[in-house]
């Protein structure tokens, strides 16, 4: 069996999708996607599958693979091709697999996709967008305006008034920024779009000192399964010159940080809890940098 590796999505498998969302054509050849946010923050839009469609996606800039619901591709009559094994959150899963022919998101279409079957009710949604149908793009998420955009990082402004660039490096088709401190603890930290919650490793949480005994949660992934985390506070999170304050974040024994050689050196998953603070959050897989623009609120716990 391949490894087809899922390495994001935790506490969120059971959101109710929203409604479907619309589509605009940007100039210049810019996708506009105007996103819905369910219940757990994270980004749905609207995918067509040939000319089915349109299915409500989650996207999931954690995941490697573009994922569909099993009973969207029994509906499409998509013949399985084959078994994967499936790295989440939660665990390992063998899965069938489907090879998709044609995926449109906005006016951009992807081609001759892979993708593993998972339940819609798991998923919360008909599928995921992965990283396997976004590289080579920016990926603007506007919380302001809840609307997702995807194009050229020229074509959507370079880094017009974001406050914060950060410079990341490529593993695995993620982006990973190794610069970040987590209350002085240098830390990689991989944007996830698909969790509503920010995850650590265990190297993370043994450096902060937060071994001891005291609230745990679980943690639920795309898959159905489930895993116990430890949770804590963190007092500071510095980017650059930024820096957040009080974040919420887990800790677990996750195989998707061990799938990414993250395990030895302290590494978080940022999930939507912490992106969703920000004005806009822009993710640039063709330059390899995360920009951020900071909110108008002042209450807002980011401070330079």
């Amino acid at each position: 069996m391949g490894l087809l590796a899922l390495a994001s999505t935790s506490a969120l498998a059971l959101a109710t999708p929203a409604p479907l969302p619309q589509v605009e054509t940007g100039q210049g050849g810019v996708d506009v996607v105007k996103a819905d946010i369910d219940r757990h923050d994270r980004m749905t839009v609207p995918v067509r599958i040939g000319q089915a469609g349109p299915f409500d996606f989650l996207v999931d800039t954690g995941a490697e693979r573009t994922v569909l619901a099993r009973d969207i591709a029994m509906r499409l009559r998509l013949p399985t091709s084959g078994q994967g094994l499936l790295i989440g959150i939660a665990g390992t899963q063998s899965v069938d697999l489907v090879e998709i022919d044609e995926i449109n998101l906005g006016r951009r279409s992807f081609y001759g996709l892979t993708a593993p079957l998972l339940e819609g009710y798991n998923i919360g949604a008909d599928g995921i967008i992965g990283l396997d149908s976004l590289q080579d793009q920016r990926v603007l998420l506007d919380f302001a305006r809840k609307r997702m955009t995807i194009g050229d990082a020229i074509q959507l402004g370079g880094s017009r008034g974001f406050e914060i660039v950060v410079q990341a490096r490529r593993r695995s088709g993620q982006l990973i920024m190794t610069n970040a401190l987590i209350d002085g603890v240098r830390t990689d930290i991989v944007i996830d779009t698909g969790s509503d919650t920010s995850i650590g490793n265990r190297a993370l949480q043994k450096a902060l000192a937060k071994r001891r005994k005291g609230e745990t949660t679980q943690l639920q992934s795309v898959t159905g399964q489930t895993i116990t985390a430890d949770i804590a506070m963190a007092r500071t999170l510095k980017l650059g010159t930024m820096t957040m304050s009080n974040s919420m974040l887990v800790f677990a024994d996750t195989p998707a940080f061990d799938k990414l050689e993250m395990v030895k050196r302290p590494a978080m998953f940022m999930g939507m809890n912490q992106l969703k603070m920000f004005r806009r959050v822009a993710i640039d897989f063709s330059t390899k940098r995360i920009l951020f623009d900071l909110p108008d609120n002042a209450e807002i716990p980011i401070r330079f």
